[in-house]
């Protein structure tokens, strides 16, 4: 059983660390010009070692900012869940469920998918010619992950 608690937290926290990572980092598409690479991310558009400003119209800035937002939400939730596992694995007593902190999780999953259905959507056709970067792909990672955890964390029981 502590080996299980530990694999999970372990985890976890490497789910916590790759969302970081996902949102922060500016490489979501990429494409290359030529022999340069143009990489942007849900914050800026990096040509080889210049960022500026994304060149999103109008009409998907909205749809920019909802990405913005639930990926920062889905980041809060996981570490809110990684801390609530703690807790309750101090205080709670045997043969409990770790239910709250499961569905805190399983709230950051919804917050993954929100956010990577809609870049997936609205904002494939501004690169064509390019491909998903690693932070993307780390996205769907969290989104699996997230979903995996939050689910043993609603059938885990405390022995």
């Amino acid at each position: 059983m502590l080996v299980l608690l530990a694999g999970i937290f372990v985890v976890h926290s490497a789910t916590v660390i790759m969302l970081f990572v996902s949102t922060i980092a500016n490489v979501w598409t990429v494409t290359t010009i030529g022999e340069k690479t143009n990489s942007s991310g849900l914050w800026k558009q990096c040509f080889e070692s210049n960022c500026e400003d994304l060149p999103i119209a109008n009409d998907d800035l909205a749809a920019l900012k909802a990405v913005q937002a639930f990926m920062i939400l889905a980041i809060i939730f996981s570490f809110i869940s990684l801390v609530m596992f703690v807790v309750q694995l101090f205080t709670m007593e045997k043969g409990k469920r770790f239910y709250i902190t499961g569905a805190v999780m399983l709230i950051c999953w919804l917050f993954i998918l929100i956010a990577a259905s809609i870049y997936t959507a609205r904002f494939s056709h501004y690169y064509k010619g390019g491909h998903h970067g690693y932070s993307f792909i780390l996205a769907w990672i969290c989104f699996c992950f997230s979903f995996i955890i939050g689910i043993l964390y609603l059938i885990l029981r405390k022995k």
